[in-house]
């Protein structure tokens, strides 16, 4: 249970540092992208298989395919809802996944959820908004390539948890990683942008940080039930905030900082809930 919490705040930090590295690299196309991301990752995942003697093949062939079908378009449409939308909205839009992830649970994993949970589910996602905000300016596909995505992504928390403990998580990771960069190395060629400088850096480095918040993603799933963990992707937000002021210098207002105060208040009464259940 604490691990599993643990292992989710390391993975929402890792992401929130994509986040900004996507945001940066805004003039490449998402295939390209999306195709760096998962080459930075297989330079630890493979390495680490090897070392460690673990089957790159797996044991539950079938939902680890589907799993990386599922992840490898939520992540596309997110990346790409990033092009349309301020990140703001994106990321907004995105934190609805896991209350999908609570709603697939439920009738796929049977599991209970208490009608307060619904509420705490609500009001991390109010604070969401009052953090981030929406920006309605350019309503449209980008928030069609957003919703998407959030629906994707919580099934992606569910079919880990499916998974279990039947597959190492770097085997989880890895076939994820590999799916990407098969297909994204396909469809980027066309689109393909020669990177100069630091550009290449900041590409590898989407994989590296990817990686990470994958990885400890995918323990945090396996370690704990979908209803307790998926709700603490919401302090992803909270650290693209945070990582925004300091690379960006963004500004951010007091109902942001309700917005932040919000979330966690959130998070800790569910995680109570949970617990005494």
């Amino acid at each position: 249970m604490k691990k599993a919490i643990q292992f989710m705040i390391i993975s929402a930090l890792a992401f929130a540092m994509l986040n900004i590295g996507v945001k940066y690299l805004g003039k490449f196309n998402v295939y390209q992208i999306v195709f760096f991301r998962a080459l930075g990752s297989l330079f630890f995942t493979y390495p680490f298989l090897i070392k460690k003697k673990i089957p790159i093949v797996g044991n539950r062939v079938k939902l680890l395919l589907l799993r990386s079908v599922i992840g490898l378009i939520a992540m596309i449409l997110f990346f790409s809802s990033l092009k349309l939308l301020s990140t703001g909205s994106a990321v907004s839009i995105r934190y609805i996944a896991p209350i999908f992830a609570a709603v697939f649970a439920l009738f796929i994993l049977k599991e209970r959820i208490k009608p307060i949970q619904w509420l705490f589910f609500l009001t991390a996602f109010v604070g969401v908004l009052m953090l981030k905000g929406f920006d309605f300016s350019s309503f449209g596909l980008g928030y069609v390539f957003a919703l998407l995505s959030a629906i994707f992504t919580g099934l992606v928390f569910v079919l880990i948890r499916l998974i279990g403990n039947k597959d190492h998580p770097m085997v989880v990771v890895n076939y994820f990683m590999t799916l990407a960069f098969l297909v994204s190395g396909v469809l980027c060629i066309k689109y393909w942008i020669t990177p100069e400088g630091w550009e290449w850096l900041m590409l590898l480095s989407l994989g590296v940080s990817g990686y990470f918040g994958q990885i400890y993603m995918t323990k945090a799933m396996q370690q704990s039930e979908t209803r307790l963990v998926a709700p603490l992707k919401y302090i992803e937000v909270g650290f693209t905030m945070i990582a925004g002021v300091i690379w960006f210098h963004e500004g951010y207002t007091l109902l942001s900082v309700l917005g932040v105060a919000l979330i966690v208040i959130s998070l800790v009464l569910n995680v109570l809930v949970v617990k005494r259940s």
